[in-house]
């Protein structure tokens, strides 16, 4: 199944969940030093290594980052070939002044924001949604 392409059908179905917990980028330079299966979200990079983990895995583990976020998936089946979907979105959130990371996978996009924005987005991204 490859998604829906349609932006006012991905618009009106996105339904964002936030998912419990405070979530943060890291970099490493080798994977060892994760256990694989609490990764968030892994990208290799010239640099580095970027990887996105639970905060208090980060603390435990002593990894430096610093931006705190929420993570937020939007449950639509978005197609990777969607045109305008993240677009619409990520300028919906600018406009309210609230910073997106945001990560496309297979089945979902996921955005993490700032911590303390997470009310603000939620209410963004659900008035989006019932345009």
């Amino acid at each position: 199944m490859s998604g829906e392409i349609n932006l006012h059908e991905l618009l009106k179905a996105m339904e964002p969940k936030l998912h419990e917990g405070e979530y943060v980028f890291c970099t490493v330079a080798a994977l060892q030093s994760v256990d694989l299966q609490k990764i968030i979200f892994v990208f290799k990079e010239e640099e580095g290594i970027t990887i996105i983990i639970e905060k208090k895995l980060a603390d435990k583990l002593q990894l430096s980052y610093s931006f705190v976020a929420a993570w937020i998936t939007l449950t639509v089946h978005s197609s990777l070939e969607a045109v305008g979907f993240t677009a619409a979105f990520t300028t919906a959130l600018a406009k309210e002044g609230v910073s997106c990371n945001v990560v496309a996978a297979f089945y979902h996009d996921h955005i993490f924001i700032n911590k303390n924005d997470t009310a603000k987005a939620m209410n963004i991204l659900t008035r989006l949604s019932e345009r």
